[in-house]
Parts: structure tokens; sequence; C-alpha cells
């Protein structure tokens, strides 16, 4: 099997390249940016003309895309630059997608809905309403999946982290080795996604035909930003003292934050696909792959 992935300079899209190129999948990868690596070509996927050719002339059995606009704040202010990346671009790959019939996967975001009530949303929910521009950019980038083809994967994820790039794990433990303390908001309730753990899952999922739209974190239950905080210093040996603080409270973020990211994933499990490990193995493992 051909893959095409996109966003690879990014914590998943480098993840992703990693796992299908161990069992022995020919991977294209793609970016932005220049790179020196292989197997790579550059490309920006506003750019429609480029997305068309560039894909249409490599032929894969299926794009694993992972680019996106994903600061969250920074949304507020560039909505049309955001738009043309998490929306238009994600059309002009689905079209192309639909033109050599390869299958897609989208990766996507709790931020679709509303964040509000405490039921863990389902898959197949449609009340989305996205609290802030970077939500209704993805929530546009998968209706534009789904309304274009047939073969495809919407995988929505939360509270991302992996060793290519920033994430809160290594924001707090920056925060924790300089501060005597710090403040965490208690309030909003989901659960981490490693990288590459969700990597083994896109990959498998690429190998068979259960299309539709899931959701992928890890296991292990619902936790809040404090929680985790509190998880990262225990395992990573620091003793800076964690304060638990509302939203209201924090009042740093310009967007929107959901309250309520719980993601179920029992349609994952019926499907057949392997749940992700639990959260706190999954950050052991990150703490010793990154060395922090």
């Amino acid at each position: 099997m051909k893959l095409f992935v996109t966003g690879v300079n990014g914590q998943l899209g480098h993840d992703v390249v990693n796992e299908a190129s161990a069992r022995g999948y020919e991977v294209i990868g793609s970016d932005i940016h220049e790179t020196g690596a292989g197997n790579y070509v550059q490309l920006d996927i506003t750019n429609k003309e480029a997305v068309e050719k560039i894909i249409a002339e490599l032929e894969p059995d299926a794009i694993v895309h992972c680019a996106a606009w994903t600061a969250v704040d920074a949304a507020e202010d560039n909505p049309e630059i955001v738009d043309k990346i998490n929306h238009l671009g994600t059309q002009y790959i689905a079209n192309v997608a639909k033109a050599i019939d390869a299958k897609m996967v989208y990766i996507s975001t709790d931020y679709v809905f509303n964040g509000l009530g405490t039921r863990p949303w389902e898959p197949d929910d449609k009340n989305y309403s996205p609290l802030n521009v970077y939500g209704q950019s993805k929530l546009d980038g998968e209706l534009a999946v789904s309304s274009t083809l047939e073969k495809f994967f919407i995988v929505r994820i939360a509270w991302v982290f992996g060793l290519n790039g920033k994430n809160f794990i290594r924001t707090m433990i920056n925060a924790g080795r300089t501060h005597s303390e710090v403040r965490v908001v208690n309030d909003q309730i989901g659960t981490p996604t490693y990288t590459f753990d969700l990597a083994r899952l896109l990959v498998d999922m690429i190998a068979t035909e259960k299309y539709g739209c899931y959701h992928a974190t890890n296991e292990g239950g619902f936790i809040s930003w404090y929680d985790f905080c509190c998880e990262i210093y225990k395992q990573a040996g620091i003793d800076t003292k964690v304060i638990p603080v509302s939203t209201q409270e924090f009042g740093l973020n310009k967007a929107a934050r959901p309250f309520n990211s719980r993601l179920s994933k029992v349609k994952l499990t019926e499907a057949g696909f392997v749940p992700l490990p639990e959260w706190r193995d999954a950050l052991a493992r990150y703490l010793q792959e990154a060395n922090l």
C-alpha cells in the first residue's frame, strides 16, 4: 500500500510516517516547509492546483491528512487563513482522493462540539455549534470530507501530545522547573491522546474498509487539565505546587475552550479496532522517549 501523509513536520504526521514505514508501506510525506528528508514533497495544501497535480501523479492508495492550523487562540485573529488551511485545503485533498479513488483519513477534534454538558460526545452526534474559529474550521473540514467521499475515516482526538512539537506536557514541565507554583484549570474535562499510539490506530484503520467517524483518545477515563498536570509532575519528579483554578479565573485564553471534551470510543471498539493504551502509561513512555 502507498500512503500520502500531510503535515509530517507536526507531532502526528511524524509518527504516522514512522509507523507506516515500519510496517513496510511505501510512504510519501508532505508539508509546507522544505526538508532534506528522502520520500518527501513540499506542498501548500491551500494551493488547489498543486494539491491536484502532486497527489494525482503519486496515486496513493490512502491519504492521511494531518496538516492543520492548530493554534487555537491565534485562529481568532486569522479566520480567513485558518479557513483556507483547515477547510478549503481539506476540500482540495478530498476532491483528488475521490478522483483517484483513494481512502482518506481526516484528523479532527472535540472542538467541533459546543463543549457543554457532561455526556461523552458520540462520533455520530450532529449538535456541533463550535465555540471558536478553530473548531468551526475543523467542522467545515469534516463536512467537506463526508460530503465528497464514501471511503473516509474522520478521527476526532483531544489533548494531543507527541515527540515532534510543542504540547501541554512540555509547557508544564518547563513551568514546573522555573516556578514554585503553577495555576491549571480544573473545569475542562477530557482525555489525552499520545500521537505515537494514535498513529498505530490510524495505520490499522487504513488497512480496513470500516469507514466512518470515530473518536480516539488514550484509555484511562476522563480527567481535568489540573489532574493531568499533577500526574505529569508526579511521574517527572517535580514538586512544584499545582493550584486548581476555573477557566474564568485562569482567564488567559482568547478563544473559548470547551468544558466537556469527553469523547466516547465505544464505536471504535465495536468496529474491532484496538483501543489506545491507558493515558498514564502513554505519559510514562512519552517522558522517557522525550528525555523529560
